[in-house]
């Protein structure tokens, strides 16, 4: 007997294809609990009674719109996230890196920035940050503009200077920051070379050829489909033999492209590009 989808499921399923067509906002290949999860918080933050409601008032209102989208792409960061990718990169990319005369970095789904100085931070240690030219790219226009900001709360800087620590930080991590606007203000050199940009991996093609892209804790909001797409997108934006790091519940195994790359850091989830 087919599953019959459930009234909420229907009406799910109705706003988000309202949303692609509306707004270009492609969200029809996330997975569905976490999906569901996020806008029935976003229906009763709004005051609406039914998902049919929320899309009626997203559908004739930018503004509310714009206020779904902050349940649509919750940033769930911090800097220096699981050290141990971190220490990986330095230990085992960055002398590969290192042979390059310039780098290009790709940092997708980077959300308020956190990753992006995180990767800043360790190739300015490593002496490649000069040489070196970020995309730190989202779908989430208020986020980029936290990103560039570049100012993360104070409260958080004993978790990211333990995170530092770990990841084989070669400094004092407050060297990296002062207290401004009522948090952590970070060094505005670590952005310099940094071009923030609206991308999206389920709409959007490849826009550059990357040495390394950063892609972490996105694709677990991806369907199988999607995720494809977008190790499609990252196999096209590498140069030859290029590196990839995914987040630390992601894997290729299953993926289209699990022949297309070898595991340089297993545990960590690097990968690098099987040329040609």
């Amino acid at each position: 007997m087919k599953h019959q989808p459930s009234d909420t499921d229907i009406e799910l399923r109705m706003l988000v294809e309202a949303v692609y067509l509306k707004y270009n906002y492609d969200f029809r290949d996330y997975t569905g609990a976490s999906q569901k999860r996020r806008v029935l918080a976003a229906m009763k933050a709004m005051d609406c009674e039914t998902i049919s409601s929320l899309q009626a008032r997203v559908m004739h209102d930018p503004a509310a719109f714009a206020q779904l989208l902050q349940y649509l792409t919750i940033p769930v960061t911090e800097m220096f996230r699981d050290p141990e990718y971190y220490l990986a990169l330095r230990q085992q990319v960055v002398p590969f890196l290192k042979t390059y005369p310039s780098l290009k970095v790709w940092v997708a789904g980077c959300s308020t920035g956190e990753e992006v100085y995180s990767l800043a931070i360790l190739l300015h240690e490593e002496g490649l940050l000069e040489r070196s030219l970020i995309y730190a790219t989202d779908i989430n226009p208020a986020s980029l503009d936290a990103a560039r900001r570049g100012v993360m709360p104070l409260d958080r800087m004993r978790l990211y200077t333990e995170n530092y620590q770990k990841s084989g930080g070669l400094r004092a991590f407050s060297d990296y920051y002062t207290a401004a606007y009522g948090g952590a203000l970070f060094e505005r050199f670590l952005v310099e070379n940094v071009t923030f940009a609206d991308h999206s991996l389920a709409t959007d093609s490849v826009f550059a050829e990357t040495h390394l892209i950063s892609c972490r804790n996105v694709m677990i909001y991806f369907n199988r489909r999607l995720q494809n797409r977008v190790l499609g997108l990252f196999h096209e934006s590498l140069c030859h033999r290029g590196f990839l790091g995914l987040g630390s519940k992601e894997s290729i195994d299953f993926s289209s492209y699990a022949e297309r790359f070898e595991s340089l850091a297993r545990r960590e989830r690097i990968f690098r590009k099987v040329g040609p």
